[in-house]
């Protein structure tokens, strides 16, 4: 028994210095593996030491960001002011960003030298998306949205009258418009009535539209009116201010002696 009392101690003992001796390779390679990273220059920085600096991770950070991708050893700078300073070396670069409190942007990786720029970056993608939204607006604007009106070839004149003002008011917004005559069964034997139809209402809108598209060969014959810009812009011109009236000219008559 005492045999394998010892014998049992021994391995405990055994196995304590084994377990202090032996070094966490996982550890080791876990602390290797990891990367440090300085976008700024000068070593890592925290989030913590600049607030204003405050980013995403490294795997979300956007690559004009990044200048350890600039292979080169010399960039070609634009400073704050956006104001050319010349070609420098990489470090100065980065030197003078640090110094201005600034980020050093990538402008043009593939040029010789690549360009970069020192801005406030957030600042300058603000304002990047607010002129991208501005456009959206403006384009938005100037789409035409295509508006749909169904008739029979039957129609009577109160319908008709309808939707021929629709018509107009849509085309005076700048919209197109999209008549529609459908023929079902054997009101196709009434094609040209639809055809007639389809001309009447066309004219009755007048110069405020033109015609971009028509088809009178299926069932559903249509026509397509887009809106007449010179008509409407010289509807939306305001009208010429009249001249004040002058006073009559008096004719003087000299009377010779």
């Amino acid at each position: 028994m005492a045999g394998i009392t010892t014998s049992c101690a021994s391995k405990a003992m055994l196995s304590r210095t084994a377990y202090k001796t032996t070094p966490c390779f996982s550890c080791l390679s876990s602390t290797v593996s990891s990367p440090i990273t300085a976008r700024f220059g000068g070593g890592p920085r925290f989030p913590g030491n600049d607030p204003r600096r405050t980013r995403k991770s490294d795997s979300d950070e956007d690559e004009a960001l990044d200048i350890s991708s600039i292979r080169s050893d010399t960039v070609r700078l634009i400073d704050a002011k956006q104001n050319m300073v010349g070609v420098v070396s990489k470090r100065e670069a980065i030197r003078l960003a640090d110094d201005a409190e600034l980020d050093l942007v990538i402008l043009s990786p593939e040029a010789d030298p690549p360009v970069l720029r020192i801005m406030d970056y957030n600042k300058y993608r603000y304002e990047q998306q607010k002129k991208k939204r501005g456009q959206q607006k403006k384009s938005a604007a100037s789409r035409m949205d295509l508006k749909e009106l169904k008739m029979g070839y039957n129609i009577d004149q109160h319908d008709y009258s309808v939707r021929l003002r629709a018509a107009q008011k849509f085309l005076k917004d700048g919209d197109k418009v999209k008549v529609i005559v459908h023929l079902k069964g054997r009101e196709n034997d009434f094609r040209n009535i639809a055809i007639a139809l389809i001309k009447r209402f066309q004219n009755d809108v007048g110069e405020l539209a033109t015609e971009e598209a028509k088809s009178f060969s299926d069932k559903n014959m249509f026509i397509v009116l887009v809106p007449n810009k010179a008509i409407l812009q010289k509807a939306q011109e305001p009208p010429p201010k009249k001249k004040e009236n002058s006073a009559p000219a008096v004719n003087e008559i000299s009377a010779g002696v």
